[in-house]
């Protein structure tokens, strides 16, 4: 299946390297091997691609460099940045790897004006539909998630039985070769009571509470969760960036398979994966800058989403699985209705569309969840 980065990938690499980043199992290899007819694909975890990318051995006429968990090596951005300094774009240069590639920011900027960085997800009901139309199914995205191989399974017993050995190996494999982090017992207690807070805002004092641990840990243990791709994180909005990143925040899941909860909270954090796709689509392809939150008030009266651009709230957004009547919240935020904004309910069994402007200050779009995250625009 093509994978709607292909064009961009392609494009950037005539003149840069690309770091492809992305949660572990979401498809960066199949898309990466598909970039080219002849790569050479190198992966830092086997020990003889290793040899050949520490000795830089590798075929010299290959069409496309491909590294994989390049991340893992010492000083990997300075390996890199040598490469590009000596033989320029050529071979063009693919790193793909199931960490975060810009934590070692703090290192330098040892790549500065050598690279462009993008994010793949699982799959989304936008890309599939504009990809492979044929396989978009609303439920199984509901119930087994977007990454490919349970998603494409046919087999119902697969996709458990997967989940479990995919975040085993996250934190046994890729949490030991990238943090020096012995808890990881303590770690999967942590991954359980996120999923089944999804939704909610979460206290990392609360966390550390029930952990038996102190804030800092805690603090340091979400950080890895989420540089590992495993959850992401939605803060509240505010003009103040510094008082909102010590506000609760919430956590969603890259699988929405991971979510232990009722239909609503699936389906709140299915929108969340899609609107975070969409927000680092237009992050790293058309450098918008532009950001995911939730608003909320000191009465505690909440929106589930906002998408804001320098500073300006664009949508409001209130998931709800089968009220179709629009949320009283918001009401709550009269002050924003002179704002140019969308306002919109998506209901997961919403069948048809309607607008509603009596006793709100602004219009509130009522729509149909699965036809609202196959045609998502920011």
């Amino acid at each position: 299946m093509l994978r709607s980065l292909a064009p961009i990938i392609k494009s950037d690499l005539r003149n840069k390297i690309v770091l492809l980043s992305g949660p572990r199992q979401s498809g960066k290899t199949t898309l990466a091997l598909s970039i080219d007819n002849s790569p050479e694909y190198l992966n830092y975890d086997v020990p003889e691609d290793r040899y050949t990318i520490i000795n830089r051995s590798w075929r010299k006429d290959a069409n496309l460099l491909i590294f994989d968990e390049l991340h893992k090596m010492p000083k990997w951005k300075l390996y890199l940045k040598g490469i590009y300094d000596q033989r320029g774009h050529k071979p063009p240069i693919l790193v793909t790897g199931s960490a975060r590639l810009d934590i070692a920011k703090r290192a330098g900027d040892s790549l500065a004006g050598r690279h462009l960085a993008l994010r793949m997800h699982p799959l989304t009901a936008k890309e599939l539909c504009e990809v492979a139309p044929d396989l978009y199914s609303f439920e199984k995205l509901l119930n087994v998630g977007g990454f490919p191989e349970p998603y494409l399974s046919e087999d119902p017993d697969f996709a458990p039985r997967w989940r479990r050995s995919h975040l085993d190996l996250i934190l046994r494999q890729d949490l030991i070769d990238l943090e020096q982090v012995r808890e990881i017992n303590q770690m999967s207690t942590l991954v359980l009571l996120l999923r089944k807070r999804v939704g909610s805002t979460v206290s990392l004092n609360s966390l550390a509470t029930d952990l038996q641990v102190d804030f800092s840990t805690v603090k340091r243990w979400i950080s890895i969760l989420e540089n590992l791709y495993i959850i992401f994180r939605v803060t509240p909005w505010s003009k103040n960036i510094t008082r909102a990143l010590t506000k609760a925040a919430k956590f969603y899941f890259y699988d929405n398979g991971q979510v232990l909860g009722d239909e609503g909270a699936r389906y709140e954090n299915l929108i969340a994966c899609s609107l975070l796709r969409e927000i680092h689509w237009e992050q790293d392809v058309k450098g918008r800058e532009i950001s995911l939150h939730f608003i909320r008030d000191r009465e505690k009266t909440e929106i589930d989403f906002c998408v804001v651009e320098n500073g300006k709230i664009l949508q409001l957004i209130e998931a709800k699985w089968s009220d179709e009547k629009p949320s009283s919240a918001f009401k709550a935020f009269e002050y924003l209705k002179h704002s140019k904004l969308q306002a919109t309910q998506v209901v997961g069994h919403q069948k048809t569309e309607k607008v509603t402007t009596r006793d709100y200050p602004f219009g509130v779009r009522v729509c149909s969840g699965p036809d609202w995250i196959r045609d998502l625009k920011l």
